[in-house]
């Protein structure tokens, strides 16, 4: 008769629901890793229009505008555990779009190599164009990826027709291609053109979003690509339409079910002087998807030459109550704007030139420092910087400003004790101001709807950075950054810094306990996960079970559960010691959260993982349990013989090990087909394999 003794735990999920602790408030660098030694750089000399049409024809690469194009613009998104960055391929003469997938999990990076290449400056590849940012976008719902990229207001027919047919360029993949293998993440994933105005077999590039080229039109004279996620994973678009002193910001809507992107929309009109206002304006600032609204942040660029404002002038906010922002566009006092907006007027917060006393045509320069964002409590924030416009001149003036209103005010507070920002960030309910500071990243953090900066990070690693653009997610910052060197070939790099706070709108998960404790050899271990959205409108797509790191299973259908009746054995078989489960549920947006349970698996206090009663003087099938089974006798076997032999009963292997008395002496190597021993003492005897065979039997007499 064959008597098992093993230990049984069911852990069942009505039992607790202990929560995860949160994450430590302290803000940290989690991860630095090269993405590639090739970024595209402009090294050369910052042209003007006088001498633009004689750039270097070397290895140096003149540009206009600015120097940075790689890691720059809507270069970086996070997309479940991969971060997804675009990037020009250095140096001069090659200028590749490129698209690079790094895994957090598994630390390797996978990249594609677009046929394009970066045109430069008005169609000239010899002037680098720091404007011709690439756009990127990843869709939650279906997995696919979408770039809008290289270009500046163009159209048919400006510059000589340089881009005709080519003047917007959208690249888009298959559904799923963002979760699809390292080895499978390749170009052939991206849809080709294949339309009347196609550029040949390997055109990816598409004039239009919608599919349709009878809406080519909308699709002219755009340039700086953002791409948004909204709370249930939409996707929208906006781009600034025109010119500088001119312009609109335009806005479209992907549809993942039909895998198709709406027309442009206008957020204001463009040519506002036929439209009944005084002049014509443009826009300089940001359309933004923050706190769950789409929202507008600018300063405006007027026609007017003969005012005191050299460039821009004035702060002007808006927002919509609309969840994807068509219509209910309202002013920061809650008031209903005119939409498309015409006059400028009824969104303006304040003017930052009335902190400069200058009173001349074009004495005052509102140029750079501007930015702005909302918490999720709704605290709005915005900072600029105006300056004198003549650097030389002996009243010389700069002041910098950070005006804020608290959720509930109904005016902004406008301060100069501020010491100036290019960009300004929020998660959860603080705000923050990060950038380089000789090089080197930090992070400056205060509570929402106050002035109160605090620097709570700076890194001491001995890379030095140019420039970077930054991503936040799930309470991280995801800063992709080009390094400090010489050429147009440099180094980027992704650095993850965690600021030390759970994701609001992350998944709240749960295991049944924080912590349980089993025997080795346990015969059940079943629990339910808890995994619910905070976010209205998003659902719990699905849970994925790791212990150790080593992937279990997912659950798709609540109620997530492991160990059931159906799968019995998942759970079963570790070994002594710690042992981590970790739960991450993944919603309807693609947002991610997670949490740990551990469990101790302590050996039996004799050490054996199971017990098998082994009747005496009879030839005993013994099949073996767990990582270090017992055989039990019901006397001493002092004096007395024992024998083993290979299982008859089960051929598929001979065990092969040791086996050693647990309460009294004497050992024996089973290294034959036959084996005895007559020095043993005591009644328990543990089995060791080396070859993992759990058969054998066993004579005592």
């Amino acid at each position: 008769m064959k008597i098992v003794k093993l230990k049984t735990l069911a852990l069942l999920g009505a039992m607790l629901g202990l929560s995860i602790s949160p994450a430590s408030a302290q803000v940290t660098l989690e991860t630095q890793v090269k993405i590639t030694n090739k970024g595209l750089h402009f090294d050369g000399d910052d042209l003007n229009y006088g001498n633009v049409g004689n750039p270097d024809t070397g290895s140096k690469y003149d540009y206009f505008f600015g120097r940075s194009i790689s890691a720059h613009g809507d270069a970086v998104k996070v997309y479940k555990h991969y971060v997804f960055m675009t990037w020009y391929r250095g140096g001069k003469y090659d200028r590749h779009v490129m698209l690079s997938r790094y895994n957090t999990k598994t630390g390797s990076i996978a990249t594609i190599e677009f046929p394009h290449q970066h045109t430069g400056f008005r169609g000239n590849p010899l002037v680098g164009e720091s404007h011709n940012t690439i756009g990127l976008a990843i869709s939650p719902i279906n997995g696919t990826i979408h770039m809008v990229y290289d270009m500046h207001a163009y159209d048919n027919s400006n510059h000589g027709g340089k881009f005709k047919d080519d003047y917007f360029r959208y690249s888009y993949s298959v559904p799923g291609a963002a979760d699809v293998s390292d080895s499978n993440f390749k170009l052939n994933k991206f849809v080709k053109d294949t339309s009347s105005i196609s550029q040949g077999s390997n055109d990816y590039k598409h004039l239009t979003m919608t599919g349709n080229l009878a809406d080519k039109g909308n699709f002219a004279r755009l340039t700086y690509p953002k791409f948004f996620k909204t709370t249930d994973g939409t996707l929208l678009l906006y781009m600034r339409l025109g010119g500088n002193n001119n312009g609109g910001y335009v806005f479209n809507r992907y549809d993942a079910a039909t895998q198709k992107w709406s027309k442009f929309t206008a957020f204001n009109v463009v040519s506002a002087k036929n439209h009944g206002n005084a002049y014509n304006w443009g826009l300089y600032g940001n359309m933004k998807y923050v706190n769950g609204k789409l929202r507008v942040g600018f300063q405006q660029r007027s026609s007017i030459a003969t005012d005191k404002y050299k460039y821009q002038n004035g702060v002007y906010y808006a927002y919509s109550n609309h969840p994807e922002g068509f219509g209910q566009w309202k002013n920061h006092k809650g008031q209903p704007m005119t939409w498309p907006l015409v006059n400028s007027d009824e969104i303006k917060v304040f003017e930052p030139g009335d902190y400069i006393s200058h009173t001349e045509a074009n004495s005052i320069y509102i140029v750079g420092g501007f930015d702005w964002t909302v918490t999720a409590k709704g605290d709005i924030h915005m900072i600029s910087k105006v300056r004198s416009t003549d650097r030389n001149r002996p009243d010389y003036e700069e002041v910098m400003l950070h005006s804020y209103k608290p959720a509930g005010a109904s005016k902004f507070t406008v301060t100069t004790e501020f010491s100036g920002a290019e960009a300004i960030y929020t998660a959860g309910d603080n705000i923050y101001i990060i950038g380089l500071n000789g090089g080197k990243p930090y992070v400056e953090k205060a509570k929402g709807g106050t002035n109160n900066f605090v620097r709570v990070y700076e890194a001491d690693n001995s890379i030095l950075f140019d420039h970077g653009t930054i991503e936040i997610e799930n309470g991280k910052v995801y800063y992709y950054l080009m390094e400090r060197g010489s050429g147009s070939s440099l180094p980027l790099h992704l650095q993850i810094i965690d600021l030390g706070l759970a994701d609001q709108t992350a998944p709240d998960v749960a295991f049944p306990l924080s912590s349980m404790q089993v025997e080795e050899g346990y015969e059940q271990l079943s629990f339910k996960v808890t995994a619910q959205s905070p976010v209205s409108g998003r659902s719990i797509d699905r849970v994925d079970l790791y212990v150790d790191g080593n992937f279990i299973r997912t659950d798709s259908a609540d109620p997530f559960v492991w160990g059931h009746k159906n799968k019995p054995n998942e759970l079963l078989g570790l070994s002594a010691g710690n042992h981590t489960f970790t739960a991450i549920a993944t919603d309807s947006a693609g947002i991610e959260g997670q949490a740990t349970m551990d469990l101790v698996v302590t050996a039996p206090a004799n050490g054996c993982s199971s017990t098998t009663t082994i009747p005496w003087d009879a030839r005993t099938e013994v099949t073996l349990s767990g990582a270090s089974p017992c055989i039990e006798f019901n006397r001493n076997l002092s004096g007395e013989t024992v024998q083993f032999w290979d299982s008859d009963a089960n051929s598929s292997c001979d065990f092969r090990g040791t086996i050693s008395s647990v309460d009294g002496s004497g050992s024996l190597n089973i290294n034959a087909n036959y084996k005895q021993e007559s020095d043993f003492t005591g009644t328990l005897l543990k089995l060791t394999s080396t070859n993992s065979c759990q058969f054998i039997k066993v004579r005592a007499y």
